[in-house]
């Protein structure tokens, strides 16, 4: 097989720490012997209070496990992807390797080219529609990575979801140790290599909306706006459920972002429901039949916010040469 350039694998490992995380805790570390590519969970990055089961964790891992196949791919590479390929190892989030060379489409390359312009709009969106076209390109970029994405509004969920997320927010906001640990991410420098800059924060809102935005990543430093009355909510699901699941559903839920990103569109989590246990378990019940609900995107048009730092890559690689 011939190798690739450092270059690529230099590329595609900056591509991976481009992945969302909560509060841009970025729980990630990767391994890097010849051809083949660990990504590993970061234990001592998972959210102890808001995440103490790792599932948001292993969302990003997957996350991170797709930008990295995505850019090898749109390089040239055919990849082999393993999740979770080792249960004596349950850190041990996914395996790529790579196999052979293959001709890149134009559909990986564009997904690839989004990597670095994606992220996470906390200011408010337009009033402006998304229409059925992009709508189905989200769910067909679901579909492709074994996921599902159901829009709330079309399936009558949408009231029920939003009084969680409002639940979760109340919840949050009485919780000391909650309401530290996201302190201690948030409201960070312009640049700090993690947690979530005070500038990349979306305004107060000006009233009560339909959904509640997090209160911990609010700049109080601007005037208050108002924010679009009904945002288009949609829920990333897997058929199973459990740490594979997660990892797979972090997958989808990146080519989703990807593309959403790609035809313009504006994203944003709303996490609070999965991150309090009452809301939880009423979330799962809601969705009984339909799927493990894994997170809550927000998606609309609008103006684009300042992209987050991330750590460098040397920080969170690590080689391992085999003897001979």
């Amino acid at each position: 097989m011939s190798r690739p350039l450092p270059s690529v694998l230099d590329q595609a490992l900056a591509s991976a720490v481009r992945a969302p995380s909560p509060h841009n805790t970025q729980p990630w570390r990767f391994v890097l012997e010849h051809d083949v590519i660990e990504v590993r969970l970061d234990r001592e990055r998972v959210l102890a209070v808001a995440d103490p089961h790792a599932r948001e964790a292993r969302l990003a891992c997957g996350a991170a496990a797709f930008n990295l196949q995505i850019c090898l791919r749109a390089n040239g590479f055919a990849t082999v992807v393993r999740l979770l390929p080792d249960p004596a190892e349950p850190g041990l989030v996914a395996v790529l390797r790579l196999d052979g060379n293959q001709k890149s489409t134009a559909a990986e390359r564009r997904l690839a080219e989004a990597v670095f312009r994606r992220h996470t709009n906390r200011r408010p969106l337009l009033d402006k529609e998304v229409p059925p076209a992009a709508r189905a390109a989200l769910k067909a970029a679901a579909l492709h990575e074994g996921g599902q994405i159901e829009y709330l509004d079309a399936s009558g969920r949408y009231t029920p979801v939003a009084s969680l997320v409002r639940q979760a927010e109340s919840l949050q906001e009485t919780d000391h140790a909650f309401r530290a640990e996201a302190a201690f991410w948030t409201h960070r420098g312009p640049d700090s290599p993690d947690g979530v800059p005070k500038i990349a924060s979306g305004p107060p809102p000006q009233g009560s909306g339909v959904v509640s935005l997090r209160a911990s990543h609010e700049n109080e430093d601007l005037p208050a706006r108002e924010y679009e009355r009904e945002p288009l909510l949609a829920a990333v699901l897997t058929r199973d459920r459990g740490p594979h699941a997660e990892v797979r559903a972090g997958m989808a839920m990146q080519r989703v972002l990807l593309t959403a990103t790609a035809d313009g569109l504006a994203t944003s989590f709303l996490s609070q429901p999965f991150e309090t246990p009452r809301t939880r378990a009423s979330l799962e019940r809601l969705f009984a039949g339909a799927g493990q609900p894994h997170t809550l995107l927000r998606i609309g048009y609008g103006y684009p916010a300042r992209l987050t730092a991330r750590r460098p890559v040397e920080e969170v690689l690590t080689q391992r040469t085999t003897a001979h």
